[in-house]
């Protein structure tokens, strides 16, 4: 049985005022050169250091890994008031949705947040799960017994249909041709391998005007998508419930076209990619894992027989959670917290100020083995005997925390679940693609090669 580790390693002394250990001793070498090289390799090397804040200087930027629950918890929750998401995501994703739900700030930030609310309550998603079910079938009946696929694209459109039709409720193959080609460049623009990661978006490199013509592309289709939604008569669009008719209903003199814009784009990259690859790990592991898999397959087939799963089924399928759980665990998507004092702070006992960017990674402390035995194992068996409960708090944060975290988080654990148990109802997958990995951190962490199963039906 897993259980937590009972006796983690002792910290290391500091001494009031000491500055966080750093990753080597040359910076360029030993860390501009090594992120470029192996970011996953980079972020390891943090993560095995014997410190829990853990200095390092990538291209003149200047930050620590924050690697124990309990100073994720403070810096995300407990002294939350003193962080924000900082220069770093400003300089990398700003131009892009700097007036987005993810990156606002104080007072707007509060009122979209609190504005956007009623579309994740726990009712409202509820409402949604015909739909994600409806498309999750779909999905497997373009499917055949025997079939070889790389499922990451076959996820991609099925996520992206869920979130069209429930969040949106907009002509998504429209969107999707202009949405594709602008996460593709995004993809590459922000991999910290390119150098690409490193230089203003002026810079006419051939990264930079891909970005750019499939931006431009991308905002002529939201306003295309804008126009017609206010083109509807006003009953038509009171009876509508959506994030974008909640967007369109706030003041005009603050939700422009850029800033709605950033919005749209926001909720499509969270709501969408996300959740994708979730999903494409999932099939991997299991595939990877047939006993686990048929563990699902029996708890379906019991709970469920031939009938279709809905939401409130999901309350009687604890190892679809478990292995859910354990899939956010081993492959966030969100592999990272980004945070940057907004005072100088103290933090493990280290006096940080307000240049420190701070790297909060799940990557790593969810494969902490002071938390998880054998955490490299995907075993969702582990979240048999409430795991969680058991914990500290933040050695679990898939979606983040604090007032900060994800506003979808209900809405991405239900479409996941609900697809899985769906899919699976019908087909088993075999493995193609073994592991490890090659893995890529880019806007979210993603294969860097085609994750591939063969389908047998069930």
């Amino acid at each position: 049985m897993d259980t937590q580790q009972a006796i983690p390693k002792p910290p290391e002394p500091v001494t009031p005022g000491d500055q966080p250990p750093r990753l080597g001793r040359v910076p360029f070498v030993d860390n501009t050169a090594a992120m470029l090289r192996d970011p996953l390799g980079f972020y390891d090397r943090a993560g095995a250091h014997e410190a829990d804040v853990v200095g390092y200087n990538v291209a003149g930027t200047t930050g620590c890994f924050v690697c124990h629950p309990d100073l994720v918890e403070q810096v995300l929750v407990t002294d939350a008031d003193a962080y924000e998401k900082g220069q770093l995501l400003q300089d990398t994703l700003g131009q892009f949705i700097g007036e987005g739900l993810f990156l606002l700030e104080g007072e707007e930030w509060q009122r979209q947040r609190t504005a956007l609310q009623p579309a994740f309550y726990r009712e409202r998603i509820a409402a949604y799960g015909d739909t994600m079910t409806e498309f999750a079938d779909r999905t497997a009946a373009g499917w055949s017994d025997g079939q070889r696929i790389d499922v990451l694209p076959h996820m991609q459109s099925l996520t992206l249909n869920i979130l069209g039709k429930t969040l949106l409720d907009v002509d998504i193959e429209t969107t999707a041709d202009a949405l594709e080609p602008l996460l593709d460049a995004l993809r590459t623009r922000l991999d910290p391998r390119s150098l690409s990661a490193y230089l203003p978006l002026w810079v006419p490199t051939g990264t930079n005007r891909a970005v750019t013509n499939s931006l431009a592309e991308f905002q002529s289709t939201l306003d295309d998508v804008i126009a017609a939604r206010q083109r509807e008569d006003e009953h038509a669009r009171e009876a509508r419930d959506d994030v974008l008719s909640l967007l369109l209903s706030l003041d005009d003199e603050t939700m422009d076209r850029e800033r709605l814009g950033h919005q749209l784009l926001t909720f499509l990259v969270a709501g969408h990619d996300t959740t994708a690859l979730t999903l494409t790990y999932a099939w991997f592991l299991l595939a990877n894992n047939p006993k686990r898999q048929q563990r699902l397959h029996d708890e379906l087939d019991a709970t469920l027989g031939e009938r279709q799963p809905t939401p409130e089924d999901l309350f009687e399928l604890p190892y679809l959670d478990a292995v859910l759980n354990e899939v956010l665990r081993l492959y966030p998507p969100a592999f990272t917290v980004f945070r940057q004092p907004t005072e100088p702070v103290t933090l493990g006992g280290y006096e940080l100020s307000t240049d420190a960017q701070l790297t909060l990674p799940q990557w790593l402390v969810h494969r902490d083995d002071r938390w998880y035995d054998a955490p490299d194992a995907f075993r969702p068996e582990r979240w048999d005997d409430d795991l969680e409960a058991s914990l500290p708090d933040y050695a679990y944060y898939p979606f983040g925390g604090g007032p900060r975290h994800c506003i979808g988080m209900r809405f991405a654990r239900m479409e996941a679940k609900l697809a899985l148990a769906t899919i699976a109802q019908q087909y088993a997958v075999e493995a193609v693609t073994e592991p490890p990995l090659s893995l890529a951190m880019q806007i979210t962490l993603s294969p860097t090669d085609p994750v591939e199963v063969r389908l047998r039906e069930r």
